[in-house]
């Protein structure tokens, strides 16, 4: 398949005031072209809104992540995949691979929903799982493997240090960079530091050397305001900024990571938040503020 270029000018549903009366579906659903979605779950049914990436290509398709929430009728997460592979292939039994960015809850919820589907392999959550399917070596970031989807080649890179497990995959068609919750505009919560600043050292060397379009992670949580993050937990974040993210962005995590190595806990700068190996008061100062947040009725 040849490079594509689609848009990501796309309004993102991001929740609805607590009073008011619910109106968004529980996927959102935006066509980047013809055999490439970009799905986000609604904060109506989950805070965390996950995004979720599907990847068609001429033999088999991938999906990247399940969301949230296990519910098929508060997040048909199944049934949108299957008309998304209808649509772009004619057979919504289309041989699919579901895998993780990480194996964290709100990633892998919904993988029941795919356990009876026929042609599709749901891949573990655990590190030896994921290393073991895409022939990775080790959870080391300098680890990578190529995966075909058909005349759609994508690259599967170690990345751990928020997660053991953790990948990073490269979609050669689009140039989507698909970081999962190790580079995001939000909060970047790494709990093995010297893996985490070896895995952006290695994202930032890789997207140098390959031609990226857009830095794409699971999570919106950042305002437009420069600075200004929306509490942990919030299900209303108007006025959020948009989830891609330029090579510019990747590298000046990579910088500021290294600058905060050494300094336990959260560490603000524009388009992010690096959160260094968490402390249990760390975690609690969240942990408040969304409370507060919630006890307001925002």
């Amino acid at each position: 398949m040849t490079q594509t270029t689609g848009s990501l000018d796309v309004r993102w549903n991001h929740g609805t005031p607590r009073r008011a009366r619910t109106t968004e579906p529980g996927i959102q659903v935006h066509r980047y072209d013809d055999r490439t979605a970009i799905l986000r779950q609604s904060k109506t049914v989950s805070y965390e809104a996950p995004f979720m990436y599907l990847l068609i290509g001429d033999r088999r398709a991938l999906l990247l992540d399940t969301g949230a929430t296990a519910d098929p009728e508060l997040f048909p997460l199944r049934a949108t995949v299957d008309d998304l592979l209808a649509q772009a292939t004619g057979d919504p039994a289309y041989p699919l691979v579901v895998a993780h960015s990480h194996g964290h809850g709100d990633h892998v919820a919904a993988d029941p929903q795919f356990t009876d589907r026929p042609n599709t392999t749901v891949v573990g959550r655990d590190a030896d799982s994921v290393r073991e399917f895409f022939g990775l070596a080790d959870a080391s970031p300098l680890d990578a493997a190529a995966f075909d989807l058909g005349e759609r080649e994508l690259t599967i890179l170690s990345s751990p240090g928020h997660h053991r497990a953790a990948i990073t995959v490269h979609d050669h068609r689009t140039g989507f960079l698909l970081t999962g919750d190790t580079v995001l505009p939000g909060r970047l919560y790494a709990f093995d530091y010297p893996a985490f600043l070896a895995t952006l050292d290695r994202l930032a060397a890789y997207a140098e050397q390959h031609h990226v379009t857009h830095v794409l992670g699971c999570h919106v949580e950042m305002s437009a305001e420069p600075g200004r993050d929306f509490p942990l937990g919030a299900a209303y974040q108007p006025g959020e900024r948009a989830p891609q993210m330029t090579v510019d962005q990747l590298r000046a995590v990579r910088d500021a990571a290294h600058a905060v190595a050494g300094k336990r806990g959260a560490h603000r700068f524009d388009d992010f938040i690096i959160v260094n190996e968490p402390r249990r008061r760390d975690m609690i100062r969240l942990l408040a503020r969304g409370l507060a947040h919630k006890a307001i009725g925002r």
